[in-house]
């Protein structure tokens, strides 16, 4: 079990290169007080071989004179080594170990139970992949118990095993450790974990820790080192979104200038072009430079300095991204945060906020509720106070940017600090904006003290003025399609003919209007929508507006005509097919979202609707280009907007 090897005797060399190569898990142990998470641990390293006989000897010697089992062997002494920790029995801080064995690498984090070092718990809780809560077999799920699964679930601990400890105090009764599955399920369901598993065991006497226990032929399930050996986290880490958040610029000399940090999230390669933030200033990566040499590639969380291949400002605090996948920059954002000082929250206090490298001060303008651990049920609430837990909306004093904790633990993070006393008082968790909570601008009302103001030009002195009805002409496909290509030629030929017409291109907007939104479907959503409200200004002046937007939602599609007006809204669809689309994609946009360096790419990662019942499809693939122009024209001269 322990991770001796015939290579370390014939091949030291393929033995290190074996053991370097080996996946890392970091897991820790929460729980109650005196659920037995310290005794787990040293059990565990202690029936894997993982203990050093003089450290063993010394261990069963503490165990006589101060160990908690009547002089008997005490594991909890591995790991409880603060000297007000053996007087109490109790776990005061982390305590971290390392073992491995032949599938993988380990680090343990031991932490405490009490509820006054709740604190402690989140800490060390915070960079693990796997949580073990143990449970008392003779009281059941208790407060704290609860308190610490909540405290997993917010922080996205995917992989989770409730051990139900002590059951040799329960004679090893399988009723008891079913009535405490179905209670702690009962709480669970409104928690999220996607990876729970249950596991009976005794870890003063090692019963389905390392090896199967006889006291419970009734459990044929896993034992727990089997489960740490087989858990699947592969998966677990975001190798999508570039984020590398800037901790340092390296200047050693006037021929190297390098900007040094961890990668938070996704991988990037030489020669890849990259967006300072917030400057949105562009290069590519010149080289990718280690202690041990340079790099071709580099991923989550590897530790580097890049270079670039153009000379723009790079300062500490600043994060490099791909252009086309960038996070959200605003200065304002709501977050779950548990409270970690004796002194209470102070809303509209101002704070400093901690996030990747860069450090802003800020306030908690609002408390939104306060979240009771038992009940999970919403309060509330004024402030926060020790250990509690609420949703606040954040107010910072200058714009950062972040990713939902949930889809980047490394950009979805953050500290509070107490400017005064320089100590952390709150960790948080951004809240990953979605259609449910994020501002949804379609169906605003403008404000009551604003009124419409009309022109001294009537419509009807417009259109004998350019001969025509306005209207707005929906140019929607996939990427590739052909839509900026056709919608400049129809407005050439629009323009020929004496018509007044414009072209409204969903890239052109993302430059100036919509340069702050991001590719997800609310941005895209928003992004048509101001997109809109444009084109019913053109034609408001007697315009012919062409719009060329991908817009993948018929929903949305149905809601821009509702803002142009039905009458005078056209959908042209460009049905190329995908394939068609690939070979024409000159900018390896297809390419990039199958390789998930682009994330909700219609056709590739998001979905594209096809509208119901477009006014005319075109099959780009099979026509030209001015054949398609005249097909539109024909469409625009049935309507009555051109003769």
């Amino acid at each position: 079990m322990s991770h001796q090897s015939d290579l370390i005797a014939t091949d030291i060399d393929a033995y290190l290169k074996q053991h370097e190569n080996k996946e890392l898990l970091r897991f820790l142990t929460c729980g109650s007080v005196d659920d037995g998470k310290s005794t787990l641990i040293g059990r565990l390293l202690y029936d894997a071989k993982m203990i050093y006989e003089d450290q063993l000897a010394a261990l069963e010697k503490d165990s006589a004179t101060i160990g908690t089992t009547g002089g008997g062997f005490d594991p909890a002494l591995l790991t409880d080594g603060l000297k007000a920790e053996r007087e109490q029995g109790i776990t005061i801080d982390v305590a971290y170990r390392y073992f491995s064995t032949a599938k993988r690498k380990f680090i343990i984090a031991d932490t405490p139970g009490h509820e006054q070092y709740t604190r402690n718990m989140a800490t060390g809780a915070s960079t693990c992949d796997l949580a073990i809560i143990l449970i008392d077999a003779r009281h059941g799920v208790s407060t704290q118990t609860k308190r610490h699964s909540f405290i997993v679930s917010l922080l996205g601990i995917k992989h989770v095993i409730v051990a139900i400890n002590k059951m040799d105090l329960v004679d090893f009764s399988e009723e008891t450790y079913t009535q405490i599955q179905s209670d702690y399920v009962d709480f669970a369901t409104r928690l999220d974990m996607k990876d729970l598993h249950f596991l009976p065991l005794s870890a003063l006497h090692g019963d389905n820790v390392v090896d199967h226990s006889e006291n419970m032929p009734w459990y044929e399930g896993s034992t727990l080192m089997h489960l740490l050996e087989h858990v699947h986290i592969a998966s677990d880490r975001n190798l999508i979104d570039f984020r590398y958040p800037v901790q340092y610029v390296n200047r050693p000399h006037l021929d190297f200038r390098g900007f040094c940090g961890t990668i938070a999230s996704g991988r990037i390669h030489r020669g890849d072009e990259v967006m300072v933030l917030p400057s949105r200033k562009t290069s590519r990566v010149k080289s990718i430079v280690t202690y041990d040499g340079d790099l071709e590639e580099a991923f989550a969380p590897l530790s580097v300095t890049l270079t670039l291949e153009d000379e723009i400002d790079v300062s500490r605090g600043d994060m490099l991204v791909r252009p086309k996948n960038v996070p959200q920059i605003a200065d304002s954002f709501d977050a779950t945060i548990v409270w970690m000082a004796e002194e209470p929250m102070v809303p509209g206090k101002q704070y400093a906020i901690k996030q990747t490298t860069k450090t802003v001060t800020g306030s908690i303008s609002t408390l939104r509720y306060r979240i009771d651990v038992n009940t999970l049920h919403r309060e509330d609430a004024p402030t926060l106070a020790l250990n509690e837990i609420g949703r606040c909306q954040m107010q910072l004093n200058q714009p950062v940017a972040f990713d939902g904790y949930r889809n980047n633990h490394g950009t979805g993070a953050f500290i509070i600090i107490d400017r005064i006393t320089n100590a952390t008082v709150a960790a948080g968790m951004i809240l990953q904006r979605t259609a449910g909570d994020k501002k949804d601008h379609w169906d605003d009302q403008a404000d009551e003290h604003l009124q419409t103001e009309r022109s001294n030009v009537s419509a009807e002195e417009r259109q004998a003025r350019y001969g025509q009805q306005p209207v707005t002409v929906l140019l929607t496909g996939l990427a590739g399609a052909g839509k900026t290509t056709l919608a400049y030629a129809l407005e050439r030929k629009l323009f020929d003919m004496g018509r007044a017409c414009c072209v409204l291109d969903g890239q052109n907007m993302r430059r100036g209007i919509s340069r702050d939104l991001g590719f997800t479907a609310d941005d895209r959503s928003e992004n048509l929508r101001r997109s809109a409200e444009v084109a019913k200004l053109m034609n408001d002046a007697g315009m012919v507006c062409i719009a060329a937007f991908l817009a993948p939602r018929e929903e949305v599609r149905q809601k821009a005509a509702e803002v142009v007006g039905r009458e005078r809204f056209l959908v042209v669809h460009l049905n190329a097919p995908i394939e068609v689309c690939r070979e024409r994609d000159q900018e390896g946009l297809y390419g990039a979202a199958d390789e998930g360096e682009i994330a909700n790419f219609p056709g590739v990662s998001s979905p594209y609707e096809e509208p119901a019942n477009a006014d005319l499809v075109l099959a780009t693939h099979e026509l030209d280009v001015d054949n398609c122009v005249e097909q539109i024209m024909e469409l625009l001269a049935g309507r009555g907007a051109v003769s």
